[in-house]
């Protein structure tokens, strides 16, 4: 099946030893390797190739990772589908027909086709876990921080952080081991507290006996009910696996998404600024003032949804109305992260959904925005509150689509959620 997964399928060269001597890891189109084109799905950088490798790159090659290509994204990490491309959408391997998830919707449908052996995407919304549930892989958000972002084009800097998809839990700590830890050309970027030792794969023995898991009601009652279905069978194979569940509250989730996009898209609006055709970017001609060249690369050179993105963010960053929308969401991140932090220390992990509806048919839901931004619902508070999650294959509907399980823990809590997700995957 030709489901356009790559970008381009250059291959670059890792060390010949290391923990991941042997293995392909296919790489997200937003992440800088030198001399191969790095396009973020967008005809704005179609031609741009980077004079250097994201720290990521650098670890993965030294690793011994052979990169066999860089993979399909949405335009700037800006969508839920893999549909806002330049390149064209991406089918999804693991369902025909259907939209693989995004951003890293091409990073997950590579993996779920054997076509690599892991890969690495970006999250800031969920573009990690949502391709992940998808397309039936496993995919980890890095608490923020664990990760050096030094490389990644950015598009909310306070948000993203690149994590890994693989097919199974123990495989997706294993690149996460090798990607981790603190950058001097990322300032973010930090060692886990003392007494955090072992790998992270090390971690994925599956035993999840005793283990205390938080369902938030507010993520799991405006799900779908086939993705329902699928999310309490699997919450019942963990209390027979020796696991216990309880309820628990997250009142401020209501207001998730909408500070989300707020914060999100003001910080594109700003990260994308730079894209004016001198800079960075295709050329809007040099007839008549510097504002209309402006215009015109940026017309040429942006999709639909990052000029979308770029508006409502340039509005509510405006002297008008800062304090009427974007001092209002970073009021409602904080509560959102006091909500996650008082309930995690009530339990060890939280665990709901990945994403509340099963995947999209191609498609489906381009004509509606709203629809895309609201299925982001389950995903985007983690990463407000800067938490780590993964998203492991829970099931599958009766109609044969894939479901995720999420699994939240605290700060630095890696080695939690691999546990609890090795269980099931």
């Amino acid at each position: 099946m030709d489901y356009n997964g790559y970008v381009t399928e250059e291959t670059i060269e890792g060390a010949e030893e290391g923990p991941l001597a042997g293995r392909t890891v296919a790489v997200k189109d937003n992440l800088s390797t030198a001399g191969v084109r790095t396009t973020c799905g967008s005809a704005m950088l179609a031609e741009y190739v980077p004079p250097y490798d994201a720290t990521v790159v650098e670890r993965v090659k030294a690793a011994g990772g052979r990169i066999p290509g860089k993979t399909n994204m949405d335009e700037f990490g800006m969508g839920t589908t893999t549909e806002t491309s330049a390149f064209g959408p991406t089918d999804n391997p693991a369902a025909p027909g259907h939209v693989p998830g995004g951003s890293s919707g091409g990073s997950a449908a590579v993996v779920a086709a054997g076509d690599a052996d892991m890969a690495l995407g970006s999250d800031t919304g969920g573009s990690v876990r949502c391709p992940a549930a998808f397309c039936g892989v496993v995919g980890i958000k890095p608490t923020y921080g664990l990760v050096s972002r030094y490389g990644l084009v950015a598009y909310a800097n306070s948000l993203e952080q690149i994590g890994p998809i693989a097919p199974t839990v123990e495989e997706a700590a294993t690149l996460l081991d090798v990607i981790a830890g603190p950058d001097d050309r990322d300032a973010t970027t930090r060692e886990p507290p003392a007494g955090d030792g072992g790998s992270y794969a090390e971690a994925a023995d599956g035993d999840v006996e005793g283990l205390e898991i938080g369902v938030p009601t507010e993520l799991v009652d405006g799900a779908d009910e086939r993705v329902k279905a699928v999310f309490r069978d699997a919450i019942v194979d963990l209390e027979d696996r020796g696991a216990t569940t309880s309820e628990v509250s997250l009142p401020s989730v209501e207001h998730a998404v909408e500070a989300y996009y707020v914060i999100a898209m003001g910080e594109a609006s700003s990260n994308l600024a730079r894209f004016d055709g001198v800079r960075y970017g295709v050329s809007g001609g040099y007839e008549g003032d510097w504002n209309d060249a402006f215009a015109r690369a940026r017309e040429e050179g942006f999709g639909e949804e990052v000029k979308r993105r770029v508006l409502l963010g340039t509005y509510a960053l405006s002297a008008g109305y800062h304090d009427k929308y974007y001092a209002k969401a970073q009021d409602a991140r904080a509560w959102v992260k006091q909500d996650f932090d008082a309930a995690l220390d009530e339990v060890d992990v939280l665990a709901s959904p990945t994403m509340p509806v099963p995947p999209f048919e191609l498609g489906e839901s381009l004509e509606d925005p709203l629809q895309l931004y609201l299925a982001d619902a389950n995903t985007v508070p983690v990463n407000l509150a800067n938490l780590p999650a993964i998203s492991v294959p829970a099931g599958e509907t009766d109609g044969g689509l894939p479901v995720g399980l999420q699994f939240v823990g605290p700060a630095f809590g890696e080695r939690t959620i691999v546990r609890a997700g090795s269980a099931l995957a």
